[in-house]
């Protein structure tokens, strides 16, 4: 029997294509680890609320979303960490000084500073984002998650205010002017060390698939990390793994070096 019990999935260039669909050999992956007995997360930047569709196709019900900010396990609150306020604020006024824009995260909305803009149109249209509105101070106290659209590589030292945060560029060919905005002690690893933390279960027993330097945190926790074969080349460092590319089912080659699954 397999020593091996938690398996935690990035989304975009992890499960899901440039072209928004999955490999059929990732969904059979899913069910054939959890009728190993694998708790199965998704492991996303993305807010909770517009992952439900794919969750509910490939039969997963726990997540770490808002890059870690917010982690149920079967729907129960593991970890829920809001951004303060008063840094939502700032992050607002150094983007609105220097024409930048902002998609701000709640557990129920997806807040713009501009939703007519080419590059926030885009953005929307690449991730298929469907609860957005126009962001009000109102909610400034409910963030969980954000990213700065439309930044040159050199506008990452605008925001480099408090020391405890720091950018990490979208992994996706058409968005590498978007930056997720990522806590030092709020991720997708700070995140899994506390479900491993609840669920008893030693790190050298869970595995972690991702692509991008928001799963930075999430390899170096786990015991088995693989870095896709499209992965952002300075994220190869962090995994024990590589595995092929999410074109070329990456998540099942690296389940069946682990010999968890069958052809």
């Amino acid at each position: 029997m397999s020593t091996y019990q938690i398996l935690f999935l990035d989304i975009d260039g992890t499960i899901l294509k440039p072209d928004h669909t999955y490999d059929l050999s990732t969904k059979e992956a899913i069910r054939q680890v959890q009728k190993k007995g694998l708790e199965v997360f998704l492991a996303t930047g993305r807010p909770l609320h517009e992952i439900r569709d794919l969750a509910k196709e490939l039969n997963v019900h726990s997540f770490i979303g808002y890059n870690g900010a917010l982690a149920l396990y079967k729907e129960e609150p593991v970890v829920n960490e809001p951004m303060k306020r008063e840094t939502v604020l700032q992050f607002l006024e150094i983007a609105k000084k220097n024409d930048h824009e902002m998609v701000l995260y709640t557990s129920e909305k997806n807040y713009f500073t501009c939703l007519d803009t080419p590059v926030v149109q885009h953005f929307i249209e690449m991730f298929q984002l469907k609860q957005n509105e126009l962001f009000t101070e109102e909610v400034a106290d409910q963030i969980l998650g954000a990213t700065l659209i439309n930044l040159k590589p050199e506008d990452q030292q605008l925001y480099h205010f408090d020391p405890t945060y720091h950018l990490s560029q979208v992994n996706v060919e058409a968005l590498l002017h978007c930056y997720d905005v990522i806590r030092d002690r709020v991720n997708k690893g700070g995140a899994i060390h506390k479900i491993l933390e609840v669920l008893q279960i030693p790190r050298e027993n869970a595995i972690a698939f991702g692509d991008g330097m928001n799963d930075k945190e999430m390899l170096q926790t786990v015991g088995e990390g693989f870095a896709m074969g499209n992965a952002h080349p300075d994220l190869y460092q962090y995994a024990k793994h590589k595995t092929t590319s999410v074109t070329e089912s990456g998540i099942a080659n690296g389940l069946k070096s682990l010999n968890l699954i069958k052809e």
